[in-house]
């Protein structure tokens, strides 16, 4: 417990108040969420819906947790999604979000959401250009029931750390042009940094960082 809580205590030294810290507990056990719970940690990420539902299951006397789904959401677990999460940052196209949208109106939920963006090629991610971003932009911000907060972005690997922190620049000017184009919504939030990047993600304007093997260690297998 002490190393979690030792790890915990000096990442949240380094970051500002403007960003919260998701600890992503994928591939670890429900255990080490009541470690970094009993340390202080209220926010975690999962990336698949059916592992959270079973971490979920063991900690229901924790009732202050927030979850995050951070990985990709098949159509299919969309309903189970939003039952169970208060965020979900991996919503990648217009088909996703509409129906987010019919099934958070049918549960009578509002789920916050990023929306994923694809600032370079990169096979190995989903996520809309932003050419196609801007275009769908208008219907996103016409829907009723889930609330668009911000952006996700996840930089492809290879990267220099220079090029990672352009594109992490690139996201946040994306969603300040986002935000002028429906100021209705509250377009506050930059889902970007993980455990080998995050310093240059804050350093652009994240204010979520998802950072898993610096405090929890290797994942263990599944």
């Amino acid at each position: 417990m002490a190393q979690i809580a030792e790890r915990l205590a000096s990442l949240r030294s380094q970051l500002p108040p403007s960003v919260q810290l998701i600890a992503v507990s994928k591939n670890h056990p429900a255990t080490a969420i009541r470690e970094a719970y009993a340390a202080g940690q209220r926010h975690f990420g999962e990336n698949r819906v059916q592992e959270a539902i079973a971490k979920q299951a063991e900690l229901t006397d924790l009732p202050d947790l927030t979850w995050h789904l951070i990985g990709p959401l098949q159509s299919n677990k969309v309903r189970k999604a939003v039952e169970h999460f208060d965020w979900i940052h991996s919503v990648d196209s217009w088909a996703l979000a509409g129906r987010l949208d019919r099934i958070a109106g049918e549960l009578g939920r509002s789920p916050q959401i990023c929306l994923q963006v694809k600032l370079l090629p990169d096979p190995n991610k989903a996520g809309w250009d932003p050419v196609d971003l801007r275009a769908d932009f208008s219907q996103l911000s016409q829907l009723q029931h889930i609330q668009i907060r911000g952006l996700m972005a996840i930089p492809p690997l290879g990267l220099t750390p220079a090029e990672t922190q352009a594109l992490f620049a690139q996201a946040h000017t994306l969603a300040s042009e986002l935000q002028q184009q429906a100021p209705q919504l509250k377009l506050t939030e930059l889902s970007m940094g993980m455990s080998n990047d995050w310093p240059l993600a804050v350093a652009e304007g994240a204010t979520w960082i998802r950072v898993g093997t610096q405090l929890f260690g290797p994942r263990s297998p599944q």
